[in-house]
């Protein structure tokens, strides 16, 4: 399969509910289901190459579901935007998995998605366990100064004449992506976008500007807090864990990479030179790795 397709599922929350939307590759009666969340800003398509991979090598017997977290991509934007956070996003994916009832379930999540998966697979009496968990370029501790300069362009109210103008936007605040190609930074960027309200033609980015509302309402002694919990949760995983760095990354510091080898799950860790904050998973090596981890044995 080529290309995915576009479903959703409804999900509660105090306003009357929410539509979240999933891109799935593979059948649908595949009992194995490999979960790709995507980052704070990003949207499920960005797992187009990965998925490719992952069912060129498992086959029939996988289905790839890439969800567009509410707030972002195809999914509905939320009225209050205090529910733009963690707990209410795992709250989320607990109702996606009822739908999907996966006899085998792996996790990839990339920053954001990452601590949705921790905050999932570290509670076991949860009724949906992760195999196979890897975590992109995030653990329990977060960089301040990381923090600081996301917030300073989340939310923006960009607007963009044409794909190219938006890519090299975006390219300049993504320069933690790495090296891509100029076909893969398109692919990358199309589904970023869609048409500005104004009907002149133009684009803009395709999540709701509030995401930002409770990021920038973050502060050191709260972030301190959450750390806290985040480890509680991260040592409470029984997963099978790989963790992904890029070793020039200034949100997850190699500190924090190591401690993590080092309890809880124990994970593995693979880094990749000339790459920040996030891999994305595009490029040869860090799709290989994923698939390998996931599909061996």
């Amino acid at each position: 399969m080529s290309e995915p397709t576009l479903n959703y599922v409804s999900c509660p929350d105090a306003h009357g509910g929410h539509r979240m939307a999933y891109w799935q590759w593979g059948r649908s009666d595949a009992s194995h289901v490999v979960l790709c969340v995507h980052g704070l800003s990003r949207q499920g398509r960005d797992f187009d190459t990965l998925a490719r991979a992952l069912l060129i090598r498992g086959g029939d017997a996988l289905r790839v579901i890439c969800p567009d977290v509410v707030g972002r991509g195809q999914s509905d934007w939320l009225r209050d935007p205090k529910g733009y956070q963690v707990p209410a996003y795992a709250a989320d994916m607990g109702v996606l998995l009822q739908t999907l009832q996966p006899a085998t379930l792996d996790w990839v999540g990339t920053s954001m998605g990452g601590l949705i998966g921790m905050a999932l697979a570290g509670q076991p009496q949860l009724p949906f366990r992760i195999r196979k968990l890897v975590l992109n370029d995030v653990g329990p501790t977060i960089s301040w100064q990381a923090i600081e300069r996301i917030g300073s362009y989340l939310g923006d109210p960009l607007r963009f004449a044409t794909l190219e103008e938006a890519a090299e936007a975006l390219r300049r605040i993504s320069i933690g992506f790495g090296p891509h190609t100029q076909d893969q930074w398109l692919a990358l960027t199309r589904p970023m976008l869609k048409p500005a309200p104004e009907g002149d033609g133009r684009l803009m980015l395709h999540y709701d500007p509030a995401i930002a509302v409770p990021f920038r309402a973050l502060t050191p002694e709260g972030s301190a807090q959450s750390e806290v919990l985040l480890w509680q949760l991260y040592d409470a995983i029984r997963s099978e864990t790989l963790l992904l760095r890029g070793t020039e990354s200034d949100l997850f510091a190699r500190e924090t990479a190591q401690a993590m080898t080092q309890r809880g799950p124990h994970a593995r860790l693979v880094e990749f030179a000339g790459v920040g904050h996030a891999p994305t998973l595009v490029a040869e090596n860090q799709v290989r790795a994923v698939c390998d981890f996931l599909l061996e044995g």
